[in-house]
C-alpha cells in the first residue's frame, strides 16, 4: 500500500508540474513527506504543518480574543486514511492534491486562495478537488459496496439553497457561527429520530 502511495504521489508532483504549480521548490513550499495515517479515520486526509515563517504571522481577532495565525509553513505532513487506499487511483489522486494545496502559502485552510488553486487544477486537469469528499460518490466510482454505519440525529438544511448536510452530534452555536459553504445562506436544524 505504502508503494501504491508514492507511485501516485509522485504523479502528482509531476502533473502539478506540468501546469507551473512546483511542488519541488522547498524555498517557497518547504519540506513535504506524505505517509498512510495509523487510524482508520472517517477523514480523507489530512496535512499537518511545521516550522511557521514568522514573516507570514498575523493576529486574528475574534469574540473569544486573539490567535495568532501563520499563512506559511516550512514542514508539511501529509496523512491518508488507509479507507482511501482501497478506492480507485483517480479518487486516491484527488485527495493527495487537496492536501498538496495546503501545502502552497496561504492554502492552510479552505478560503479564497484554496478554492483558486483548486479551481485551476481542476480545469486543467480534470480532477474535482472540493472542500469535503462524497464518500458514497467515491465507493461507487471504485465499484466498492458503501455501507453506511453511520445513524444521523440531525438534518441540518440551508434556507437559501437548500444544500443539506446530517451530522450525528449538534454543537448549540452552529447555526450562529456557520454559514453555507456554497452560497452564504443561514442554517435550519431538525432534530431525526
Amino acid at each position: 500500500m505504502k508503494q501504491k502511495l508514492n507511485k501516485l504521489y509522485e504523479e502528482c508532483l509531476k502533473e502539478l508540474n506540468n501546469i507551473g504549480i512546483n511542488m519541488f521548490d522547498e524555498g517557497s513550499i518547504g519540506k513535504i513527506d506524505i505517509y498512510i495515517s495509523k487510524r482508520n479515520n472517517k477523514r480523507y486526509g489530512i496535512c499537518i504543518q511545521e516550522k511557521p515563517d514568522e514573516t507570514s504571522r498575523y493576529i486574528q481577532k475574534n469574540k473569544y480574543g486573539t490567535t495568532i495565525k501563520y499563512n506559511k509553513f516550512y514542514n508539511h505532513h501529509i496523512q491518508i486514511s488507509p479507507w482511501v487506499m482501497n478506492l480507485d487511483n483517480v479518487v486516491i489522486k484527488n485527495t493527495i492534491i487537496h492536501e498538496l494545496i495546503h501545502c502552497i502559502p496561504n492554502c492552510n485552510n479552505h478560503g479564497k486562495d484554496f478554492k483558486k488553486y483548486a479551481k485551476y487544477i481542476n480545469n486543467k486537469l480534470g480532477y474535482n478537488i472540493s472542500r469535503v469528499g462524497n464518500k458514497k460518490e467515491d465507493f461507487l466510482k471504485s465499484n466498492l459496496e458503501y455501507i453506511d454505519t453511520e445513524k444521523y440525529k440531525y438534518k441540518i438544511e440551508c434556507q437559501k439553497c437548500g444544500q443539506i448536510i446530517y451530522r450525528k452530534r449538534y454543537n448549540k452555536y452552529f447555526t450562529r457561527k456557520y454559514r453555507c459553504g456554497k452560497c452564504g445562506g443561514k442554517f435550519k436544524v431538525k432534530t431525526l429520530e
